[in-house]
This record gives C-alpha cells, sequence and structure tokens, in this order.
C-alpha cells in the first residue's frame, strides 16, 4: 500500500509531503519539508525505515537551512542502540523511537507500534531531532489512547501534551496549533 500524504505546519510555516509505503516487511517513509522560520527558507527530507512491527530501524534527514547544507544517517540494532553516521552513539541507549519537530509522521511510530488499548498510557525514550534550533537530544514522551481516533501525547516531565487525532492507519490528521492534514490519497502498491 502507498499512501501520500500532504499536511501544513500551522506553528513553523511549513509545506510537508510524505509517501510511505508498506508491504509486509514494513514501511518506509520519504518526505519533504518545506517552509519559512525567523525569515530563512528550509527544506528538509526524511527517510524513516521500520519493520514490520512499527519499530523504527533508520532515518536518514538532509536539511538546506539559510543555505547551510547537512545530512544525517541513524541506524538501530532494534535493542535500543544506535549507529549516528557510522558511530555508536550512547547518548542515545535505550531509546525505542524518533520525533522530528517539523512532521507529524514521527507521532504514527509509537502509536502503531505501542497497540495501546483505551485508558491504556506508555512512556518511551525517544530521539528528537528539533530541526530549527539544528540539536539532536534523547527525551522521555507518553501516549495514552482516548478513544479509537485521539491519542494524548506528552512530554515528559509534562512541559507540553496535545490530542492527537488520528485515522485508521494512525496518521495524524490534527495535531491542534501544529499540522492539519491537508490530503491524504491511498493507492496499492505494485
Amino acid at each position: 500500500m502507498k499512501v501520500n500524504i500532504l499536511w501544513t505546519g500551522v506553528e513553523y510555516y511549513s509545506l510537508e509531503n510524505c509517501v510511505l509505503t508498506t508491504t509486509n516487511s514494513g514501511s518506509e517513509a520519504n518526505s519533504v519539508i518545506i517552509g519559512l522560520y525567523d525569515d530563512k527558507i528550509y527544506r528538509f527530507e526524511y527517510q524513516i525505515k521500520a519493520d514490520k512491527n512499527w519499530n523504527t530501524t533508520f532515518v536518514q534527514i538532509k536539511s538546506q537551512f539559510d543555505d547551510i547544507k547537512t545530512s544525517i544517517t541513524f541506524q538501530s540494532d532494534l535493542k535500543g542502540n544506535w549507529i549516528v553516521d557510522g558511530k555508536h552513539a550512547e547518548l542515545f541507549n535505550g531509546c525505542t523511537d524518533i520525533d522530528i519537530s517539523l512532521t507529524p509522521f514521527t507521532n504514527t511510530l509509537p502509536i502503531n507500534r505501542l497497540k495501546l488499548a483505551k485508558t491504556q498510557k506508555c512512556q518511551i525514550k525517544v530521539i528528537y531531532f528539533n530541526l530549527l534550533k539544528q540539536e539532536i537530544i534523547a527525551v522521555s514522551q507518553s501516549y495514552s489512547v482516548i478513544s479509537k481516533d485521539e491519542y494524548k501525547y506528552e512530554n515528559v516531565p509534562n512541559d507540553f501534551e496535545a490530542v492527537l487525532k488520528v485515522d485508521d492507519l494512525g496518521l495524524v490528521i490534527d495535531y491542534p496549533g501544529l499540522f492539519i492534514r491537508t490530503e491524504k490519497k491511498v493507492s496499492d502498491y505494485h
């Protein structure tokens, strides 16, 4: 299955086109985000690979921010260890998921991986990519199910929370104040 999604970033004035391809062996997301921040035009591309259980195995982010280009690659051994550009990164030991600041797609990864039942809550450790500040840190987050199509997302300690509305694929429809899905097209993958 192939899903072509368009998200509009509200707070950071962005537009994202994400193509998610899902097969029996896993999923791959390829996306381009463009926008304007602090009078600077930015462009970020990411590729994320996950296994069939939505465990993140690979992340590559290419950026162009104020005419400065960068690229970084993360690979997981699925045991909480990460290789960053070919070197083990102890700072991220124990992280199970990733969170990229300019996209709601990375919320889909833990939502689908955790498969929480109603009223269940789970705290996870994630690698947080704050693209506009150009920093990468390990943080704790929690997810809990409110209803079939609503999840509560929290930073831990609780300095930010939001109720995310998602579709049947776990893709964000509305992330209040940050992102709104503008369009979604689903097709069979051949």
